[in-house]
């Protein structure tokens, strides 16, 4: 099998299509796997790191006036050209495309060049560039029901996003758990808004969580740039606070977490059921987390709080609510784990295969 990816521009496309990768090189002794993404964004080093091959092209997003949009359409024609060549020197059995701008040149060039081709939506909101290709593709892989609306369901399959799958892999770290200074018999509930963090939300959170019961401990995940004015905030002994956190080592331990509803995350806490309350983050393409986190709260498996209605006394009234109700908490845990897709990088494998075929 050879497999080429391209993605790019942030980790929601990014860590997805890595997990796919993986569990590829798990499943097939003959694999052979190039990434393709932009030359000037994380995934120019992260996808090297994870060490698979990578190509650059250099692409730009259709925003902006008239004058960015021509010399995005110009980028993206010659990127269509690089892609052209890539394709014909790696001759890929299957090409799958997981969003960013990147994406739609080197999933044309592959359709150009008669290659099987996917897409994968991680979103409820479909992304502009698998927007572009749709029509082009031979499949496509969604992780909503919403998006049926916008693909058809002829050659669309709700398959779940592979880093579900990851999830469900990672064993719990006990030894890790402990050195976070975490106690094994008290209920834990994790607070995170991403790797940088959120400064708005920080300060929210100064005075929500020294309210909250010292039954129940505390991991507050501050995010790097804002840890230096975090870390002596909380001198209780039930709050504790780092810049960073192995979410995934952890999370079997996790009662409920407090987080934004990116793809990633959304995938990860229904393939394991975990309790949340969603705080979407506005400053997204679309505002697509919001409606990420609406498809958890319609089926009852999470509560969501739009960050222009956070407050210290409405997110204290809802942890209470999940917290102090065991029968609320397992209600939570029961649906988040009928929305999962653990199988999700086995199930589009397996479509892969049927595509070679």
């Amino acid at each position: 099998m050879r497999l080429l990816i391209a993605t790019g521009g942030t980790g929601g496309h990014i860590y997805p299509a890595i997990a796919l990768a993986d569990a590829a090189k798990k499943r097939y002794d003959d694999i052979d796997i190039l990434f393709v993404g932009n030359d000037d964004r994380m995934e120019a080093k992260e996808v090297p790191a994870h060490g698979y091959q990578f190509k650059g092209l250099h692409a730009s997003g259709l925003t902006g006036g008239i004058v960015n949009k021509m010399k995005a359409l110009l980028l993206m024609a010659k990127a269509y050209r690089k892609a052209l060549r890539i394709i014909e020197d790696f001759k890929p059995d299957i090409a799958i495309g997981f969003g960013g701008y990147v994406s739609a040149p080197v999933m044309l060039a592959a359709h150009k060049k008669h290659v099987k081709t996917m897409i994968h939506e991680q979103n409820s909101i479909v992304g502009v560039s698998n927007k572009m290709v749709a029509n082009y593709m031979d499949a496509i892989v969604i992780c909503y029901e919403k998006c049926f609306e916008e693909f058809g369901r002829e050659k669309t399959r709700l398959l779940g996003n592979p880093r579900a799958t990851n999830a469900v892999q990672v064993k719990f770290d006990e030894a890790y758990y402990r050195s976070l200074g975490l106690s094994m018999d008290k209920p834990l509930i994790l607070v995170v808004m991403g790797s940088l963090g959120s400064s708005s939300i920080n300060a929210i959170m100064k005075d929500v969580l020294p309210k909250i019961d010292n039954k129940y401990q505390i991991l507050f995940v501050s995010g790097k740039n804002n840890y230096e004015e975090m870390k002596s905030v909380f001198p209780q002994d039930n709050i504790k606070i780092v810049d960073y956190v192995k979410q995934l080592d952890i999370i079997a331990k996790v009662d409920l977490i407090i987080c934004r509803a990116g793809a990633t995350t959304a995938a990860e806490i229904t393939a394991l059921g975990t309790p949340s309350i969603l705080i979407p983050s506005p400053y997204v393409a679309h505002n697509h987390q919001f409606y990420n986190a609406s498809v958890l709260v319609e089926k009852k498996a999470a509560y969501m709080i739009e960050e222009k209605d956070l407050n210290a006394t409405v997110l204290d009234e809802k942890i209470k609510l999940i917290m102090d109700h065991p029968a609320i908490k397992e209600e939570m845990h029961q649906h988040a784990l009928a929305l999962g897709k653990p199988n999700a990088s086995s199930d589009i494998l397996d479509w892969c295969d049927e595509m070679k075929r």
